[in-house]
């Protein structure tokens, strides 16, 4: 009864994209990517036991908006990404990633709303 199987799901960053993304689409893309693993981020952040399951989902999704976050040209819309990924990154107390996202942010207000919210990352 092969056709009764159900899939399951991937993930939005498992998705294969079609062609070249534009700056406000690779944007929306790593919002989209964000949003989606919050929910692993944050039990990979403030769990004391290892869940493998969600480790995995969150490195996934943080490898993919970083790799498109680094396709995308224009300056401010690549610094808005990077402040999504790090938000992500410190869900999951991934303090080390985040500080290394948090110097390739080049707007200085950017940056000082992160330092702002996250005063871990000047150390």
């Amino acid at each position: 009864m092969k056709w009764f199987a159900r899939k399951t799901p991937g993930d939005v960053w498992d998705e294969v994209i079609q062609g070249p993304l534009g700056d406000i689409e690779a944007a929306a893309c790593i919002r989209t990517i964000c949003e989606a693993a919050t929910a692993s981020a944050a039990t990979v952040g403030g769990s004391a036991r290892n869940d493998m399951r969600e480790s995995e989902r969150y490195e996934g999704a943080a490898r993919a908006a970083m790799e498109i976050a680094m396709k995308i040209s224009d300056d401010l819309m690549r610094d808005d990404a990077v402040r999504r990924i790090v938000d992500l990154c410190m869900k999951a107390n991934d303090v080390k990633t985040a500080q290394i996202l948090s110097r390739a942010i080049q707007a200085s207000w950017i940056r000082e709303t992160v330092q702002r919210d996250y005063p871990v990352l000047l150390q």
